[in-house]
């Protein structure tokens, strides 16, 4: 049934829940994990009186999204089959473009559970994937406790 799991990582503690089950997922089904982290080139932080250079915050988030990795493929079965990339762009939109170029059977994403205010100033990647991504994802609840 499930050949190709996508688990995209952002290096949070919230990844645990996520990486538990696609690693049961790839057990079961003797799939191939994709651990996919994005660097995001969104610098919120690039402007004259903010202080973070392009280059640095580049850089930061390349180390940051290698870290998750690392975690995220140390956590997965000792025999699961691993593949990684550290892409570079707009979280939702790598992931959906990974989704359809490695012709992904399922996506295991976290989810933080937020609601009114909180969900609409913070958004949601894992939301944006969920609407548009043309395999299923299985979403796994933070616990924020």
């Amino acid at each position: 049934m499930y050949q190709d799991i996508l688990l995209p990582t952002d290096g949070s503690d919230g990844t645990v829940a996520s990486v538990t089950h696609a690693g049961e997922l790839a057990e079961t089904y003797d799939a191939t994990v994709h651990v996919l982290a994005v660097a995001d080139s969104r610098n919120r932080f690039e402007s004259p009186s903010s202080g973070v250079a392009p280059e640095a915050w580049t850089e930061a988030e390349r180390e940051r999204a290698e870290q998750a990795i690392e975690n995220a493929t140390m956590a997965l079965p000792d025999d699961a089959s691993v593949e990684t990339v550290v892409a570079e762009g707009v979280p939702q939109t790598q992931i959906l473009d990974y989704v359809d170029a490695k012709d992904i059977d399922v996506v295991v994403m976290a989810t933080h559970g937020r609601t009114g205010l909180d969900h609409y100033l913070i958004g949601s990647v894992t939301e944006k994937v969920v609407r548009k991504s043309p395999a299923p994802v299985l979403t796994v609840r933070i616990d924020e406790e």
